[in-house]
């Protein structure tokens, strides 16, 4: 038996997610049939607490133009500010009708994603700070090498917007802005809209995770 000489591997170059990342992810939006329960964009069920909202956005590359084969997930705390998750040490009982977390990929016409969900609820930070109100975001594309990680908060929560740790850790306030979504009603629907750049003036602020 040959022992293994870790010293002699080389780290594997590193790739894109390349043109067919629905295929392995999404295979149901490539109309391949794999997976008995599929992953959707809908976090919530009929009982599930909290107001309902509808995530919605696109997502542009450098030039402007809208990325219509990116991939999205979410990931968030209930209404409570609990997280469905063994890692949220808050010691609360998390509702058990929400999901907490879901994938999409953009229509491959139009560019737009949507998420069914939840308005979170404010959420511990570091040092008995609180974190207001969001949702994490990790978005991937052809021509990304890793995922690339944002938050989105809320435009109606400006006051916990305002004491929100990792918000004020962002050094030039305008550069806040990029992540937070803007509340509209649509046929009577809640609507956030929230709209990510890759590139550019405008570019998102993303995160080291």
């Amino acid at each position: 038996m040959n022992a293994w000489n870790f010293q002699e591997l080389k780290e594997t170059a590193s790739q894109t997610g390349g043109p067919y990342v629905h295929i392995g992810l999404l295979p149901k939006q490539a109309n391949i049939e794999v997976f008995d329960n599929n992953f959707n964009n809908q976090l919530v069920q009929e009982q599930t607490q909290g107001e309902r909202i509808r995530l919605e956005g696109q997502v542009f590359d450098g030039l402007g133009l809208p990325l219509r084969d990116v991939l999205i997930e979410i990931w968030q705390a209930d209404a409570n500010g609990i997280y469905p998750s063994q890692a949220d040490t808050q010691g609360k009982s998390v509702d058990p009708n929400f999901l907490g977390w879901g994938r999409t990929g953009a229509d491959f016409q139009t560019g737009f994603w949507h998420f069914n969900t939840i308005k979170p609820g404010a959420v511990p930070g570091r040092n008995g700070t609180r974190q207001a109100p969001h949702i994490a975001l990790v978005i991937f594309a052809r021509g990304i090498n890793i995922g690339l990680h944002t938050r989105v908060y809320f435009d109606d929560e400006a006051d916990a917007n305002a004491k929100d740790p990792i918000l004020n850790g962002i050094e030039w306030a305008p550069r806040r802005q990029t992540l937070i979504a803007k509340r509209i009603e649509q046929d009577g629907e809640i609507v956030y809209r929230f709209d990510i750049r890759i590139q550019g003036e405008d570019e998102t602020v993303f995160f080291d995770i």
